[in-house]
């Protein structure tokens, strides 16, 4: 999956529970949170698998697999992100509103790996960016009934493995309901902007490398930083015994699109060799306990 598609798909529906509760089956009866396996600490972990672009920008669909760890361990949260993960260090409250503040860190791989098209193959791997830096939000809880939730988070990060060596912001807003005692969904808005060294490294065409390709790649000059892509997920999470408060198994399905953006969607990597397009979806098995 391209890599900030991951964010909303990774997110394991059986955990996020805890900072909203859930409904009873059938009734408005809140559930006590403490007799339940997100009391204290918790941890779901899973595996899945992806359909997705082979890059950013990409029209060829390759498969990915999707480790998947999230939970809270000493008051320290633990969500998943595209490659990596985040730790919140402010615990959440039992109030309306609740903040998150903490540290983020994730692999970026794109270009790096299963680039399926032969032309944009041919100019070789980029290499890995590990981006790391600090991450917040704030959720609004019981926003149209006494179980959901509106959350609004950032990430922004910095390469520190000398890949693309710039700056990355990625913002969203999701809203997740409980759809019965055993069924929770979620729905997130994402989008990305990144600096001039993310553009130039992922999208510049040179004139050596336009040569390289016999002109099927143009020569193309990125105007400097700017978003790269906007985009939806849907994520469905239902619970093999009907209880998403007990913690065991839980399916995870997912579908989403992206649209992209500004010299991301001009490049030709892009424009001649791919699509402004993105689809993806997944399907993965999570444990909690």
């Amino acid at each position: 999956m391209s890599s900030y598609s991951l964010k909303a798909c990774l997110a394991l529906a059986a955990a996020t529970v805890v900072s909203t509760g859930a409904s009873a089956q059938g009734s408005d009866e809140p559930i006590d949170m403490s007799d339940t396996v997100f009391a204290g600490d918790y941890l779901s972990v899973g595996v899945g698998v992806a359909v997705n672009p082979s890059y950013l920008g990409s029209d060829d669909y390759v498969f990915t697999p999707l480790p998947v760890v999230q939970g809270s361990i000493g008051g320290v949260g633990i969500s998943p992100r595209g490659g990596g993960l985040a730790l919140d260090f402010i615990p959440d409250g039992d109030g309306k509103v609740d903040f998150d503040l903490g540290v983020a860190a994730r692999l970026r791989a794109n270009r790096s790996t299963q680039i399926e098209d032969e032309v944009v193959a041919s100019l070789g791997k980029l290499g890995k960016a590990i981006e790391v830096g600090p991450s917040a939000g704030v959720t609004i809880n019981k926003v149209l009934h006494g179980y959901d939730s509106l959350t609004f988070s950032a990430d922004a990060a910095w390469d520190i493995n000398g890949a693309h060596k710039g700056f990355v912001v990625s913002p969203s807003v999701t809203y997740f309901t409980p759809l019965s005692r055993g069924m929770v969904a979620s729905l997130s808005l994402s989008t990305e902007y990144a600096d001039a060294k993310f553009h130039d490294y992922y999208f510049a065409v040179s004139p050596e490398q336009s040569a390289a390709t016999g002109g099927e790649l143009p020569v193309f000059q990125p105007s400097g930083g700017g978003f790269t892509r906007a985009g939806a997920t849907l994520l469905t999470g239902i619970d093999l015994d009907g209880d998403i408060t007990n913690g065991g198994f839980a399916l995870i399905l997912v579908g989403g699109y992206s649209r992209v953006l500004g010299d991301a969607a001009d490049t030709p990597f892009t424009s001649v060799r791919g699509s402004r397009d993105q689809f993806f979806g997944a399907f993965g098995v999570g444990y909690t306990f």
